[in-house]
């Protein structure tokens, strides 16, 4: 038997949590959120490497409508924000509608309605809400030879927390995000630590401290001021977009910090050299840390720039001919962000797939709608993504933004809504124009922002307050209606 609901939410990040709150504050009680895990939390949940915490200020990276006085820093660590979202789960009672264990094999648009089957069972809905985001596939490279090593593999958001990396000769492959947040923390432990590098990184200082007793008082007892910091956080954030997408001259002179704080805190010339990236800050994205280039400097890392030419049992061989002993292989590596399973998962009018639907190139309106996908509507979807402020500013506008359409078909008698073409592609070619002159495209760098084809499908190239004026109100007239 298939259970039936009027709405089916997928996943329990930011997300989906959040669109679950607004669904019951709104009055919508008839919808399950299915979660393939035991627990809510997403890419928190997931990613539990030593030294995991979040690169935005604490007070940015919450929901609006549940402000967290407990921060015990100013950029939060990875188990407090997995904590943060279990209680709003538990306090806005959404708990009762997750079905956990519930991993999604296929959804599928038939005869009106939305067909999903997951590994314990299928379910009927109306409308299809997914909050699977970017960041849940681990991305793993194809290294010749890996088949063959008789260390230890995993990736750092499959982290082996059984494995004690005591006096272990480990290579870490890559440089991004999390590489730098678990280098530090492991390079005090293992006997050596070979660092492979594609491409450097731009590391900017990290402005964190602990956030004090009398500071947490106050915003327990003064919750609008806790409103004030977040507020003038969010429109420092802003300031930000002019650099990346408005004057990139601006860049330059951020660019200049970096360079300052490389200086600083590494005095090998012939080190440094390799840790100074050849492309414009915010090309790629720009990573804050105090401890990753003090952790690189010591004298039991050795930073690689060779590239890999094959694993062998028991070690790496890079181009020059070098092989590195190591027993253990840890991949810092980042997931798979244009190219989402989800796009394999979801099939709209006709049995078209998602990758199908973007065979040019990811592409939504408002990264929310997709044209051949009725009643289904997509949270941190194409060109949503941010290189300076909180995602879960863009998750909370999008989440407006379909509540409004749930309440606009509920008004109008709409059985079915699906994004025109037209205004899909007008709206996809206004983002591709305004792509043009931001130094994720002009850069000179290729980064996990670009596509196969080099286009940026992931970021939002403008002011998040825009995105939030643009996402305000659902307007019917942008879509093909059903009436019921």
């Amino acid at each position: 038997m298939s259970e039936q609901h009027r709405i089916v939410v997928v996943g329990t990040g930011f997300a989906g949590i959040g669109m679950a709150v607004r669904l019951k504050q709104a009055g919508y009680d008839d919808f399950v959120v299915l979660e393939r895990a035991d627990d809510v939390g997403g890419t928190w949940r997931d990613n539990t490497y030593p030294g995991c915490r979040c690169d935005v200020p604490s007070h940015l990276y919450s929901f609006s409508f549940a402000p967290n006085p407990e921060w015990s820093s100013t950029f939060s660590p990875q188990p407090e924000i997995e904590d943060y979202l279990r209680k709003v789960t538990d306090a806005f009672g959404v708990r009762p509608h997750i079905r956990f264990g519930h991993a999604v094999e296929t959804a599928d648009r038939v005869d009106g309605k939305w067909q999903i089957t997951t590994s314990q069972g299928t379910f009927t809905a109306d409308i299809l809400l997914s909050g699977m985001g970017p960041l849940a596939e681990p991305s793993s490279p194809k290294l010749p030879g890996i088949e063959d090593f008789e260390g230890e593999v995993f990736h750092s958001a499959r982290w082996n927390h059984d494995l004690n990396l005591s006096g272990r000769k480990v290579a870490v492959i890559g440089t991004g995000a999390s590489a730098i947040q678990f280098v530090p923390a492991i390079q005090p432990e293992v006997e050596e630590l070979h660092l492979f590098q594609r491409t450097p990184p731009w590391v900017m200082p990290r402005p964190d401290r602990k956030i004090s007793a009398a500071e947490k008082a106050v915003y327990r007892r003064f919750p609008l001021v806790q409103k004030a910091i977040r507020a003038g956080i969010y429109w420092g954030r802003e300031s930000m977009v002019l650099g990346f997408a408005k004057l990139p001259a601006i860049m330059k002179q951020a660019q200049k910090v970096a360079e300052k704080h490389l200086a600083h805190q590494v005095r090998d010339p012939l080190l440094r050299a390799k840790l100074t990236p050849d492309f414009t800050l915010g090309c790629k994205r720009v990573l804050i840390s105090d401890d990753y280039y003090p952790a690189v400097a010591r004298p039991n890392v050795e930073v690689v720039t060779d590239a890999i030419a094959e694993v062998t049992p028991t070690g790496i061989v890079t181009t020059d001919g070098v092989k590195h002993e190591v027993d253990t292989i840890i991949y810092g590596t980042g997931f798979k962000v244009t190219d989402l399973p989800v796009m394999d998962m979801v099939h709209g009018r006709d049995g078209v797939s998602l990758r199908e639907a973007w065979a040019d190139g990811m592409e939504a309106h408002l990264g929310t709608a997709i044209n051949g996908f009725p009643n289904f509507f997509l949270l941190i979807g194409p060109n949503t993504g941010l290189g300076h402020s909180s995602m879960v500013f863009m998750i909370e506008s999008q989440i407006a933004y379909i509540v409004d359409a749930l309440k606009t078909m509920d008004a109008q008698g709409l059985q079915e809504v699906e994004v025109r073409r037209d205004v899909q592609r007008a709206f996809v070619d206004g983002v591709r124009s305004s792509m043009r002159n931001t130094v994720w495209t002009r850069g000179g760098c290729s980064s996990w922002y670009l596509d196969a084809e080099g286009r940026n499908t992931t970021l939002w190239p403008s002011f998040t307050f825009r995105f939030r004026q643009l996402t305000r109100r659902f307007d019917a007239s942008e879509y093909q209606t059903l009436a019921m």
